[in-house]
């Protein structure tokens, strides 16, 4: 049980509504990502709280620890993790591209590369592995994933010509293979394509015409946020969302800084996921209606306002800036966790004010507004 459909418009903006086993969700939406099953310093009540209605999952992680075998006794990832809501999870392409950038650097690579999939060496105990496209859905089938995406071969910027085309005809190759994996399982997950092609522009057209070919229920834009400046990624987005489908959802692969989104939303991107509002958390950095805030500054020692005046989130209609900053100065637990929901929140309201500006036909100047505040430091 899959269904998108669009419900407003404004200009390629667009809201719609995604229907999923577990769940619905309005779009556009950010999913926090949970890579080892869990959002770091968070728990499953405190993301429904916030109002967080979708996460990401990792296989490659998920396949390491707990294990496949832990997860499919323990009922499936939702039950395993105690999340009632839709799960979106990545094959793991990214973070066996992560390991392979070590050759790029000078150091000897753990990954190796064919046709067949990917043999690797673990970070946690380095023990040799095997990821094929059909192990990889299936893998991903055990967990109950609402939305699956297939393994593909994701490369750094910049990389020349012939590594492009190589991994542009793996990744349809792969896509192929995984396209069968599916075939036989009617349980409600669906499976997404993901467009490759670098950053050659004829390539990433070449790669969403053949993508398109395979007629799936959502695309992915793939292989960004790989090390290219900002410029080029928002050049590629735009290029590629314009070119797929309008009753098919888009999602953009881990981008996602609040003034990347809002781009991405005006050139008619759907789903986003990041790393970003946990880590800078974790970091002490924290996102404003007033600009970006570093709670490490000196300055909030004496500074008992709460981080974010117009935020109605836990931590700021409870606790001040001097006291979050004595928590991460003093390295509490706490101060990760109340970061955190701030950090989220700050998300989840950003994509209903998205939302509400494009049912009202004013998103582009809600846009121009936004980005502005983002380029300020409080």
């Amino acid at each position: 049980m899959f269904e998108f459909r669009i419900t407003h418009k404004d200009g390629r903006a667009r809201c719609g509504v995604l229907k999923t086993v577990h769940g619905t969700v309005e779009t556009p939406v950010f999913m926090p990502v949970g890579t080892q099953g869990t959002v770091k310093a968070m728990t499953p009540a405190l993301l429904k709280d916030i109002g967080v209605r979708m996460i990401l999952g990792n296989t490659y992680h998920l396949y390491l620890r707990p294990g496949l075998e832990v997860i499919k006794k323990g009922g499936g990832l939702h039950r395993f993790i105690s999340w009632e809501g839709p799960i979106l999870t990545d094959s793991g392409g990214y973070q066996v591209f992560s390991l392979s950038v070590e050759r790029f650097r000078g150091m000897k690579s753990r990954v190796e590369v064919t046709d067949e999939g990917v043999r690797f060496m673990d970070h946690l105990r380095g023990d040799l592995h095997f990821f094929t496209p059909k192990n990889v859905i299936e893998m991903q089938l055990t967990m109950g994933s609402d939305i699956i995406m297939p393994l593909d071969h994701c490369i750094p910027y910049p990389s020349d010509e012939r590594l492009s085309r190589e991994a542009l005809e793996r990744t349809l190759l792969w896509l192929d293979q995984s396209v069968e994996a599916m075939r036989d399982h009617n349980d409600g997950c669906v499976l997404f394509g993901i467009v490759q092609g670098a950053f050659d522009e004829a390539l990433r057209i070449e790669a969403v015409e053949r993508t398109l070919e395979r007629d799936l229920p959502g695309y992915a834009i793939g292989g960004l946020s790989v090390g290219e400046p900002r410029e080029l990624m928002m050049d590629f987005t735009d290029l590629v969302a314009s070119l797929l489908p309008q009753e098919k959802p888009r999602y953009l692969m881990g981008v996602g800084k609040p003034e990347d989104i809002i781009y991405a939303v005006g050139r008619g991107v759907d789903m986003f996921d990041c790393v970003v509002p946990t880590r800078s958390g974790r970091t002490g950095t924290l996102y404003t209606s007033r600009g970006v805030l570093n709670i490490r500054h000196s300055r909030f020692r004496l500074d008992f306002g709460p981080p974010d005046p117009e935020c109605d989130c836990y931590t700021c209609r409870n606790f001040s800036r001097a006291y979050l900053r004595h928590l991460f100065v003093s390295e509490e637990i706490t101060s990760y966790v109340l970061n955190t929901i701030h950090n989220l929140r700050f998300y989840v309201r950003l994509m209903e004010r998205v939302r509400s500006s494009i049912k009202e036909g004013k998103f582009y100047e809600f846009a121009k507004v936004e980005m502005e505040k983002l380029r300020r430091k409080v």
